[in-house]
């Protein structure tokens, strides 16, 4: 098409546009403002939309009650030069936004969608104020929608479009590149002064909870980064940051893991039999990755165990009650408590002798069964201490 050809028939089609525009309109002043800015839109349409604002083109489309350009063409309203786009659908519009959103994370590869969980988790860190990555409000507000909407710092709705006919509203989510360059790049850099700072500790903070509880924050902030550091190679502009030289989160790991080997954890059961408690709850330590220690050690493991008759009137059985209860304890800190676990039950035989047994072994798999996984469960939340 010739460029006298294309002009031509740009004109006539703002003609059209402008004269549909005016018909019906209860207002003169309000017929041409309506007319002019529906020219605008369809000169920006054909024009490939360029210097369109993020949102612009579409949103005017759609208040009019036409299919927004988007639908067919998401890079004629937003560029693939200045922005990453999906659309999403849905039967109402929250589910199609979401879509939208979800879908967009897929743009960046798998490398991404695989580590989206631990953004999730570093946007609720933020959130919860774990994590204070920058004063920037925009940043800031950024993060927090993120983990709202589960999805990509940065992603938001630009456009959205009901299409009667079938039902299904539709969205469309963008990312703009330059701002998504700029918001990661800072990102970034404040993320890696965060993680330089929470290793920065005196060999008596390094080798205690909280030392340990730093370490695994400072390996869920640099994960964080390596995915940031992947969106930046995707958007095509890595504001000076070589993401190859991103420090990886396993880094931090494996210094967690060796502070975790050098911090005893001690254990006393008063009430207990042969030492078998006192073994089983040794053995949950070890297997944490923790070593045995003294009862003079920072941390105890700190139980009671008590058995008493419970006998039924009219049974020829003996029974006995258990009840183990006790927690976890830093003496360091007036012996504050730090987890905590509780476990009783019931238990006969034709001998108190054996109903005790059978009790104190109920105990054991109790310790192994239900007391090992939630102190597995609470040093995964650890990072909260991290704060």
């Amino acid at each position: 098409m010739s460029k006298m050809t294309f002009s031509l028939t740009t004109m006539f089609a703002v003609t059209i546009f402008l004269f549909s525009a005016c018909a019906g309109s209860p207002s003169a002043g309000n017929s041409a403002a309506e007319a002019e800015a529906a020219a605008q839109a369809a000169l920006a349409v054909m024009d490939g939309a360029g210097n369109a604002p993020l949102g612009g083109i579409a949103q005017v489309a759609a208040q009019a009650g036409h299919r927004p350009v988007w639908m067919d063409n998401a890079e004629a309203a937003y560029p693939r030069s200045r922005f990453v786009t999906a659309v999403g659908h849905g039967s109402n519009r929250e589910l199609a936004e979401r879509d939208a959103l979800a879908r967009i994370v897929g743009v960046f590869g798998q490398a991404v969608q695989a580590e989206l969980r631990t953004v999730a988790t570093f946007s609720e860190a933020v959130r919860d104020g774990v994590i204070r990555v920058t004063e920037d409000t925009a940043i800031q507000n950024a993060i927090t929608t993120s983990a709202q909407m589960e999805t990509l710092v940065g992603a938001e709705i630009a456009d959205v479009w009901f299409d009667a006919a079938s039902n299904t509203h539709f969205a469309i989510a963008v990312m703009e590149n330059e701002r998504t360059s700029i918001l990661y790049a800072d990102l970034i850099r404040s993320n890696e002064q965060i993680i330089r700072g929470l290793v920065d500790m005196t060999f008596s903070e390094r080798y205690s909870f909280e030392g340990f509880a730093r370490y695994r924050l400072a390996a869920a902030i640099a994960d964080t980064n390596r995915v940031y550091a992947n969106v930046l190679t995707v958007v095509g502009d890595t504001r000076g940051i070589n993401p190859a030289e991103v420090r990886s989160g396993e880094e931090f790991r494996v210094a967690a893991a060796q502070v975790r080997a050098n911090i005893p954890i001690g254990v006393v059961v008063s009430g207990d039999r042969a030492g078998r408690l006192h073994s089983a709850f040794s053995a949950a330590v070890n297997a944490a990755g923790f070593r045995s220690g003294g009862e003079d050690s920072r941390y105890l493991l700190r139980f009671s165990y008590d058995v008493v008759p419970a006998n039924l009137p009219g049974s020829p059985h003996q029974f006995v009650r258990f009840e183990l209860v006790g927690a976890l304890e830093d003496t360091a800190m007036g012996n504050s408590v730090m987890f905590s676990f509780f476990a009783n039950g019931r238990e006969g035989h034709l001998t108190q002798s054996e109903a005790e047994e059978r009790a104190i072994r109920q105990a054991e798999r109790r310790i192994a069964e239900a007391f090992t996984p939630s102190f597995h469960a609470y040093l995964d939340n650890l990072v909260a201490l991290g704060r």
